[in-house]
């Protein structure tokens, strides 16, 4: 996508989007591998293929539905991404971080991103939830790179707080009101797709990384570049010892993943119940 045309295609995307639904959604929520399922949460009131829309990129990848829900969570009103798009896929960051564009011309003040990552925390075990507390970009990519739209935000955002400490404590709060364990940590996001080596995860160790990833990064600095809240949840598939490395199959993360959507989709109505809006 040709940075240049860049806002005129997100104008034109919200203005098509804006026509057909009938509220403004406040948040914006992205669900990863595996995770489409926890959308079974939303009340769904207006759907889309993302082939569809104009401008939107097209999912690939297995498990990822590509579809834009328009609904309420809880009665808080949201638009959700069933499955996203990964610089691995041969997209620009620009791309990625193209639909969290237009969820916030479309009004939404915040974003929750989900994702399936490799565990790297020794005490971690697979099915474990993590909020994530901050992120090292290790991807070599930045959605920001290129011309600055000045009205969507600063040449130079502020990264100092990207997760936003009320919404982690909101989900801390949803977790022990439905009985849920969550973990805190670092995301390490890698661009992929290959899986990590054994000397590749003793060097994310350490850099204080708890878990890895091929996502999250690129939407989360363009969300903050926007001025929106941020909440990432990882899902931990697998998990990853360099003195004990066992192949990790993409067929059973995904299986992971799904396992966890209802914890995953309990969580979300218990957070986003708490919201005031």
């Amino acid at each position: 996508m040709s940075l240049n045309d860049y806002p005129r295609k997100v104008g034109e995307t919200t203005a098509f989007l804006r026509a057909r639904i009938a509220t403004v959604p406040r948040t914006g929520l992205i669900t990863g591998t595996g995770l489409g399922e926890a959308s079974g949460a939303v009340r769904v009131t207006a759907a889309f293929d993302y082939r569809s829309i104009p401008h939107f990129p097209a999912a690939t990848v297995p498990s990822h539905a590509g579809r834009l829900l328009f609904g309420d969570i809880a009665g808080r009103p949201v638009v959700v991404m069933q499955g996203r798009f990964h610089l691995y896929e041969g997209y620009t960051p620009a791309d990625v971080a193209f639909p969290v564009r237009v969820m916030r011309e479309l009004g939404a003040r915040r974003l929750v991103v989900t994702n399936a990552a490799g565990g790297l925390h020794p005490a971690f075990r697979t099915g474990d939830l993590m909020a994530i507390s901050d992120h090292i970009n290790l991807s070599g990519e930045n959605p920001l790179t290129g011309p600055n739209v000045a009205a969507w935000g600063p040449r130079f955002p502020d990264m100092t707080r990207a997760y936003d400490p009320g919404l982690i404590a909101l989900a801390e709060k949803a977790a022990r009101a439905a009985g849920l364990s969550i973990r805190k940590g670092v995301y390490a996001g890698l661009k992929g797709p290959s899986l990590e080596t054994p000397a590749e995860t003793r060097l994310l160790r350490a850099l204080g990384a708890d878990a890895v990833g091929f996502s999250t990064v690129p939407e989360v600095i363009a969300a903050v570049h926007g001025g929106m809240q941020v909440f990432g949840l990882s899902i931990i598939t697998n998990v990853n010892d360099p003195d004990h490395p066992v192949p990790a199959a993409v067929e059973d993360i995904i299986a992971v993943a799904r396992q966890a959507a209802p914890d995953l989709e309990t969580l979300l109505e218990g957070m986003l119940g708490q919201l005031d809006d």
